[in-house]
């Protein structure tokens, strides 16, 4: 198979379909799917793979169901709900089949139950408002299942929020937390091989930690390491944003994670990289994170990216877009076993797209 398509969520009013030929490394817009304004994020759901969700990240923030149809565009919305706040920026879907959705601007989300094939939503989901920090305000960025858990990282409140369901309601509340530290910003996470891994957007960090026993155990901080490229351009004001750590595989077996920096300050032609890191040494003493490589890529401000899918044979590709600028969409391949990445096709056509589904 030679011939992938994903979807691509943006600041507009559509999800567009992406149609990627590795034989040819072309990329081509195949269609735009109307959708409520702002589908900024998307996401699939884990067991039925017909059905998307997409946040509205407006003042009065939503969250919509859709079918993905055969030919890679969308129905028209099966479902709205209201996110119950302001600017939701992100949404997962659950193995519970509930979708969990933040509100960047307003400090609190939802986890919505579903029916109807998990197509529908509850109307009734109640608000989960998280603390305000002294002198500060609430930005819950991501929500991550893990055993039991959903885990919220709170950029304003410089902490994880540890939630889990009760069993006799089904709604969820704060356990509790994981500290992150003071002015960091810990804005997306990842898991992998029992540590936690943290991309903190003020600070411009990636760490790694131990996953606390549930809900307040000691948490271990191993390494902390910068993702800045070195050398930056005159102007330049750093942010990280998305990390992700595909899992491994014969043609990549070493778990390297990738994490996206956004220069929110005078741009240049080399545009925002990608950081490579290895996790090394676990369990021993001299546990860490070593940078393997920082990649360019043209692009302003990188805001989501995405491996495609193993089963489909294109794990190898990562979708990347920015969120200003006017250099679209791009695939970059990974090479030197995923010690590497090289930009083999981009497409023009839409200039800023912010997060990925591969079908």
């Amino acid at each position: 198979m030679v011939a992938f398509k994903f979807l691509a969520g943006g600041y507009d009013v559509f999800v567009a379909t992406y149609l990627f030929n590795s034989a040819t490394n072309t990329l081509s817009v195949q269609s735009k799917s109307p959708t409520g304004s702002n589908p900024s994020w998307i996401t699939r759901n884990p067991t039925n793979q017909s059905l998307l969700y997409a946040v509205n990240e407006n003042g009065n923030g939503a969250l919509q169901s859709f079918h993905i149809n055969s030919d890679g565009t969308l129905s028209a919305a099966i479902d709205t709900v209201s996110s119950g706040g302001s600017s939701p920026a992100f949404a997962a879907a659950l193995s519970t089949g509930s979708v969990a959705v933040m509100n960047y601007d307003t400090g609190n989300g939802k986890i919505i139950p579903t029916t109807a094939q998990e197509s529908k939503f509850s109307q009734s989901a109640p608000l989960i408002t998280f603390p305000q920090p002294v002198g500060g305000v609430s930005h819950p960025h991501m929500a991550l299942e893990h055993e039991g858990e959903v885990l919220v990282p709170d950029l304003g409140g410089d902490t994880i929020w540890r939630l889990k369901q009760n069993p006799g309601t089904g709604t969820y509340a704060i356990q509790g937390s994981i500290p992150q530290p003071k002015g960091s910003g810990p804005r997306h996470i990842a898991i992998f091989n029992d540590r936690l891994f943290t991309v903190h957007e003020l600070a411009s960090t990636l760490s790694v930690q131990n996953i606390p026993a549930q809900p307040n155990g000691t948490t271990i901080t191993y390494a902390t390491a910068s993702i800045i490229p070195s050398n930056p351009s005159p102007g330049a004001v750093w942010a990280g944003a998305e990390i992700l750590i595909p899992p491994p595989s014969s043609a990549f077996p070493t778990p390297y994670i990738y994490v996206s920096n956004r220069n929110t300050g005078t741009q240049t032609p080399t545009g925002d990289s990608i950081a490579i890191f290895e996790h090394v040494n676990q369990g021993q003493p001299n546990e860490g994170l070593v940078l393997i490589n920082q990649v360019f890529t043209g692009l302003d401000q990188i805001r989501g990216m995405e491996f495609g899918n193993a089963d489909n044979g294109c794990d190898q590709f990562l979708v990347a877009s920015g969120v200003a600028g006017s250099a679209g969409v791009i695939i970059l391949q990974r090479t030197e076993g995923g010690r590497n990445l090289q930009i083999v096709a981009r497409d023009l056509s839409i200039p800023t797209r912010t997060s990925f589904v591969w079908l």
